[in-house]
């Protein structure tokens, strides 16, 4: 089946590669994305960076538009700016992700809020059009935010979460999702890529189930985007939300987007009605009026500064092009799968992520008892990964950023660490 863009013989990835230094310096002499790395800025050479997953690295390009925003526009244009620059930057940004990462039409995609809000206005908008119907499926596993999100949300309409257990590693199955779907079900939120394991959600199948039975579909995107080939607009999903401070590179804390199936953008009603989201905003009139299409799902007035920054990060990734950042995206999975059996296995490790490189996203997990204590013990060596309850040592490999020879390290520092204990 599809999964979020995967078709078998796009990518060139072999099931056993060398895992040696030389190898690594090979693959990274032959990247036809190699160039894209001098446009951030990183990490001097004692630091290897492996966290592209929570925090993508600076692009240079974006010091030059804060420069602009803050010096230029907000210093000397001050309230002026809002005409001449500002006004626009929530669906343009929002254009250029849809058209440029996402896979999805002009006027799909909106850039706003945070990946919290826009969740919750989503959700809200999904039970309000599947009056009678008062249950959510989600992924007792799923990211904490999301999880939240959906509670207070149930909370506040007596509605009923039915959640799936699926499996911690695998994500959730088809079969998981079909088996908690029935007449009661308004949403499916799930996320496309398991922030734990990086799992890839069978989402084209997911949605196809979910509608047969008459509910919605609400995607989280923050771990696909960026790196998959997602195909939204022929995914079929209802609505999406996503993140930009990752392999977007937007920025800690960057605006969120969203995205409504065209058809449903007039059917839909967000709850948060902010001056912003209203038709003819600047008259100031009396009574809410939403505005037409993807703008009816602004609520207040756009962060710009944070939105100029992002901005500077989507257009790298937009220009880098969905194709090419899967097929580097899925070569360093398949590097770092080959150094986890070369190195990680003989101390004890076990692979915490999807073993088929068409089931992954990308980021790996390595699961270790003394997983806590070693990624602290890593980044004092130099190597900045993150960690995940109960035993996950994530590396989040950015195709922009991250070379072969960054992954071997990692790999191979873990290694000597987990020796010593």
């Amino acid at each position: 089946m599809d999964r979020g863009g995967d078709r078998a013989g796009d990518y060139l990835a072999p099931s056993a590669v060398s895992a040696d230094l030389d190898h690594a310096l090979q693959l990274d002499a032959d990247d036809p994305l190699a160039s894209f790395r001098d446009r951030f800025v990183l990490p001097g050479p004692e630091t290897v960076y492996l966290n592209g997953n929570s925090l993508g690295c600076l692009p240079r390009d974006a010091l030059e538009r804060l420069d602009e925003v803050v010096k230029g526009e907000w210093g000397t244009g001050l309230s002026r700016s809002w005409g001449s620059n500002w006004g626009e930057l929530p669906l343009r940004i929002g254009d250029l992700l849809a058209t440029g990462v996402l896979g999805a039409g002009a006027g799909d995609v909106v850039a706003t809020d945070s990946t919290t809000i826009g969740l919750y206005k989503l959700a809200w908008a999904a039970l309000d059009a599947r009056p009678g119907r008062d249950v959510i499926v989600a992924d007792v596993h799923d990211f904490p935010t999301d999880r939240y999100v959906l509670e207070g949300l149930a909370a506040a309409r007596g509605a009923e979460i039915r959640w799936i257990s699926s499996d911690p590693v695998e994500g959730p199955s088809v079969g998981d999702v079909e088996s908690a779907l029935g007449g009661d079900v308004a949403l499916v939120c799930v996320s496309h890529v398991g922030y734990r394991s990086g799992a890839i959600l069978d989402a084209a199948a997911v949605v196809g189930l979910a509608h047969e039975g008459g509910a919605m579909v609400l995607l989280d995107l923050s771990h696909s985007v960026g790196v998959l080939e997602i195909g939204l607009s022929d995914l079929g999903a209802d609505l999406a939300v996503g993140c930009t401070y990752k392999y977007l590179s937007g920025g800690p804390g960057a605006p969120a987007f969203l995205y409504v199936r065209p058809d449903l953008q007039e059917e839909l009603q967000q709850p948060i009605w902010g001056w912003w989201g209203r038709r003819d905003s600047m008259a100031m009139g009396q009574g809410y009026e939403r505005a037409d299409g993807i703008s009816g799902y602004l609520g207040g007035s756009p962060a710009i500064i944070g939105l100029a920054v992002a901005e500077a990060g989507v257009r790298v990734v937009a220009e880098a092009g969905p194709a090419a950042l899967r097929r580097k995206s899925v070569a360093l999975t398949e590097f770092a799968k080959s150094c986890f059996g070369a190195y990680l296995v003989p101390v004890g490790f076990r692979f915490g992520s999807p073993w088929p490189w068409e089931r992954r996203g990308s980021h790996v997990s390595f699961r270790h008892a003394d997983g806590r204590e070693l990624v602290q013990r890593l980044l004092k060596a130099g190597v900045v990964v993150d960690f995940r309850d109960p035993d996950s040592i994530r590396f989040g490999l950015a195709p922009l950023t991250t070379r072969f020879v960054d992954v071997y390290e990692g790999c191979r520092r873990l290694a000597e660490l987990a020796s010593e204990t």
